[in-house]
């Protein structure tokens, strides 16, 4: 069964008399597919189907009932738009299913006549005979419109947005690229050499895929300097080469023995 645009799903079938008793939503079926007229005789006109308000219920199904038979579930009888004293023949009627339009995975999209004997109209299933005329209908699967997928946030937690530096590194990064002087930088960072391999954009070797970015260390991993208390550093002995050789002098002479020592012989 193929996809069809949901715009074009009947959304109602019933019969008129004339095109003064037809309401003006509804198209009147005057012709069969083989160029006949298609006036249904004994008085009660033509079929007519309806095209409007594609989003409110639609016709999914329809069926010919023989006379007495009981009407399926979720069925209705077809409309009737009749001039006075005109009836419609109860041995065969017409009915439909009508579903809401977001429910509905299926629908009826066009209906046709043929002369009985006639002709088979192409992708139309065949409903029945009613009065000289096979009734045709095309039903296929509703294509809609599918919604575009919505963009998928990142699911980051308390503790990892306050360590967020997004906003600090756009900031920085439109100043470097409109020529503005940048921040002062971390102490941290403020300890590497300009000139170390990795960053020396000279060697094309030494290029990184970090050249150009800035880093700026979170404030909250910025620890002040603390100050050396006086106490502290006057208990310090300094002390000079002299008296660092005297202390720690040491005249190796156990090595220097075992080095002139001999080395034993076989007995």
């Amino acid at each position: 069964m193929a996809e069809c645009d949901c715009t074009d799903a009947l959304t109602g079938v019933a019969w008129t008399s004339s095109q003064n008793s037809c309401p003006k939503e509804y198209k009147i079926i005057t012709t069969t597919a083989d160029g006949s007229s298609a006036n249904f005789t004994k008085g009660f006109g033509n079929f007519c189907v309806d095209l409007q308000n594609p989003q409110g219920d639609i016709v999914s199904e329809i069926q010919l009932l023989p006379d007495k038979s009981p009407l399926p579930l979720g069925y209705s009888f077809i409309n009737e738009f009749l001039d006075s004293k005109v009836t419609v023949s109860k041995k065969k009627r017409l009915c439909v299913k009508r579903v809401p339009f977001s429910e509905a995975d299926t629908a009826v999209f066009d209906i046709k006549l043929t002369v009985k004997s006639k002709q088979i109209v192409p992708s139309y299933t065949c409903i029945g005979e009613l009065n000289g005329f096979i009734i045709w209908c095309k039903k296929g699967q509703l294509s809609r419109p599918k919604p575009k997928p919505s963009p998928k946030t990142r699911a980051i937690n308390k503790e990892m947005s306050e360590l967020s530096l997004e906003r600090e590194t756009l900031g920085v990064f439109n100043q470097v690229r409109h020529g503005a002087p940048q921040p002062r930088l971390g102490k941290r960072r403020s300890t590497l050499e300009a000139k170390d391999t990795i960053y020396n954009s000279e060697n094309i070797y030494g290029i990184s895929a970090m050249d150009g970015v800035p880093f700026v260390l979170h404030p909250r991993y910025e620890k002040p300097l603390t100050v050396v208390p006086c106490a502290f550093v006057g208990s310090v002995q300094i002390m000079s080469q002299t008296d660092i050789e005297s202390k720690y002098g040491y005249s190796f002479v156990t090595e220097k023995s075992a080095a002139t020592r001999p080395p034993p012989t076989p007995s």
